[in-house]
């Protein structure tokens, strides 16, 4: 196994660890920003080094197709291709097939879908998504899963569930570099908690090196996402890592690893970049309004990054919707809220300062204390008393 997962400190569910890979020795909670082609968009690897990014992702079916894996497997895999000396995460491939694509067909030896390049039917099976990722070399692949949308109900979901345990056996049968990559399954079963205990089983006697909760994240309302996510962190091994998919939204990422969890990935701080959208501890700063314009503060006054340190909210307000530029910028300062963030996740739970870390976030998100009920209930779950951090803790429904 290519991996180590050292606990350092805990409190109650939430765990911070040191998890040591070929290329990086990563400190959990984290998170991981997502590089569709083998780069975050406008940003550079250096960038990406400063800001504390310790695993980027890669997208297994955009660079099967361009610029291939065997390119750049050619050209001594994707860590040299796209100069990133630290960890990588490919997923399998599939998701996009269900997001991108008209899906022809599910079935028992993979999945079909139109060529975006001609239009003819592709085939993508499990053996393929594992000699694909095993050809592009990161740290960590992803199993081929079943994918359905937790919104859809009924016998797809069970059917999905165990096929994605089948499919697990022919990944694991086709993965060749086993000491250099990992190997994590993904948790399937949707908001059925039978199905998913099933699945958590199943995987766990195949005593893979890490675990994703899959199926998340996907219009699913919140009371349902923090159960699936605290019932799978529950049943999954403690000494291993367990990743959400899907998630990053900051109030997300602080529950679930209250729950448990190690691993985050998301388009959202870059995707919302683009549209001129800052993370801020009180929530977001819309860029784009008209009450920028002028406004000479930096972005978070509170923040130590390089756009904040040098650039006023009117300069940003000027390029966001003209310039690439713009996004630029706040990506770089997005990405950055999301490495401190992940860094303060880490060090409070290692300091036994994890409640008070949790408290003083959701009072600066919620200063009126309308703490979302779901928050609540999952805090209850974690052993966080929030009525204490402030007096005016008010459950909204």
């Amino acid at each position: 196994m290519a991996l180590r997962f050292e606990i350092l400190g805990r409190f109650n569910r939430a765990r911070a660890a040191n998890l040591t890979l070929p290329h990086h020795v990563c400190q959990t909670p984290l998170f991981m920003p997502v590089g569709t082609q083998g780069t975050i968009k406008g940003l550079a690897t250096n960038q990406l080094e400063d800001i504390g990014c310790q695993i980027i992702l890669g997208n297994t079916y955009h660079l099967a197709l361009r610029p291939t894996s065997e390119l750049i497997d050619e050209l001594g895999g994707l860590h040299k291709f796209m100069n990133w000396p630290r960890a990588l995460l490919t997923d399998s491939g599939g998701f996009q097939m269900v997001s991108l694509l008209h899906l022809s067909d599910i079935t028992e030896k993979g999945v079909t879908f139109q060529s975006p390049v001609d239009g003819k039917p592709m085939l993508l099976t499990p053996e393929e998504s594992i000699q694909i990722q095993n050809r592009i070399g990161a740290d960590i692949i992803m199993a081929l899963d079943d994918v359905v949308k937790t919104t859809i109900t009924g016998p797809r979901i069970e059917e999905a569930m165990y096929r994605t345990l089948r499919w697990i056996d022919r990944c694991i049968a086709a993965h060749k570099r086993p000491k250099e990559q990992n190997l994590f399954g993904i948790v399937q079963g949707g908001l059925d908690p039978v199905l998913r205990d099933i699945c958590v089983r199943g995987l766990v006697d195949r005593n893979l090196p890490g675990y994703a909760i899959g199926g998340l994240a996907g219009g699913e309302d919140k009371d349902s996402f923090w159960r699936v996510v605290a019932q799978c962190t529950a049943a999954l091994p403690e000494d291993k890592p367990r990743y959400v998919m899907g998630v990053g939204y900051p109030l997300d990422i602080v529950v679930c690893s209250a729950l448990g969890a190690d691993m985050y990935d998301c388009v959202y701080p870059t995707r919302t970049a683009r549209f001129g959208t800052a993370l801020i501890p009180e929530g977001v700063l819309k860029l784009k309004n008209k009450a920028m314009a002028d406004d000479t503060r930096p972005i978070d006054p509170t923040c130590d990054c390089m756009v904040c340190k040098n650039y006023s909210r009117a300069y940003i307000h000027c390029l966001v919707t003209v310039d690439a530029m713009g996004s630029q910028l706040v990506s770089y300062h997005n990405l950055y809220y999301m490495m401190k963030l992940s860094r303060d996740l880490h060090s409070s739970i290692i300091q036994g300062k994890f409640p008070e870390f949790v408290c003083e976030f959701l009072q600066t998100m919620f200063p009126k204390g309308d703490v979302p009920e779901w928050v609540c209930n999952a805090m209850e779950v974690a052993g966080i008393d929030i009525s204490s951090c402030s007096h005016h803790v008010v459950v909204t429904r």
